[in-house]
């Protein structure tokens, strides 16, 4: 799926479906490089840059 190009909505989502299946037949867990705070952090961070993101 990475970088792929689709030319329909189906097509799309039928990727995805597909991915999905192949996840869940040999799962992995996810493993996270970030403390919970670290990724608070860049959230609140990335958030003051956009306009309006207070509402």
């Amino acid at each position: 799926m990475r970088r792929g190009v689709y030319k329909t909505v189906q097509a799309l989502e039928q990727d995805i479906r597909d991915w999905i299946v192949a996840w869940n037949t040999d799962p992995e867990p996810y493993v996270w490089t970030n403390s919970a705070d670290e990724t608070l952090e860049r959230l609140a961070s990335y958030l003051n840059r956009i306009p309006d993101s207070e509402d």
